[in-house]
């Protein structure tokens, strides 16, 4: 694994880059107080998939202009983005009308900004849709509706992945989580 510090307007980020040189790269967003850890078994399945990781180690200093410039310092032009938490709310913001930069988008326990949460919250009322495929992996069947209710903000094709009793989706489901990944970076 290659770690590599990456300015950005907000402050310096550390990345970990690792898995084979692919034409598929995929950015995974931890959540807020999580490391890069949280994603170690779903990037060794992503590798074994012949795909390309980067990770941040923390959200720290990373904000929608952040991750442009971590692309663009990396030469990425082209990625699929995944995030868990706060790192699946960065994601949606980055991914939301912002076609061509990005392939896919996988968040997991996260519904489009624009969508009110469990708690009735809408986290972005003016969010724009994601014009990628996308899929939201959800814990729970509590969170399903928040996930249906994303559809309509996604220009692309659109599936949810219900998994059961799930706290964490990268720590607890990193197959699953690694599959709909690796399903969203094949062109079937």
């Amino acid at each position: 694994m290659e770690s590599t510090d990456v300015s950005t307007a907000s402050g310096t980020v550390r990345v970990r880059i690792d898995g084979p040189e692919s034409r598929h790269t995929v950015l995974l967003l931890p959540g807020a107080g999580e490391s890069a850890d949280v994603f170690d078994a779903v990037c060794e399945r992503l590798h074994n998939s012949d795909l390309r990781t980067v990770v941040p180690e923390s959200l720290d200093n990373l904000d929608a202009a952040g991750i442009f410039a971590l692309l663009d310092e990396l030469k990425l032009p082209w990625v699929h983005l995944a995030g868990s938490g706060a790192g699946a709310e960065l994601a949606w913001s980055v991914a939301a009308g912002r076609f061509g930069r990005f392939a896919s988008l996988v968040v997991a326990d996260r519904g489009h900004p624009a969508v009110p949460d469990a708690d009735g919250t809408v986290r972005d009322a003016s969010a724009p849709a994601a014009e990628v495929p996308t899929t939201v992996v959800v814990g729970s069947g509590a969170r399903r509706a928040v996930a249906d209710a994303s559809m309509r903000y996604v220009t692309g094709e659109f599936r949810v992945v219900e998994l059961d009793g799930i706290e964490n989706v990268p720590a607890q489901a990193p197959a699953e989580f690694a599959s709909a990944i690796a399903l969203r970076t094949g062109s079937w």
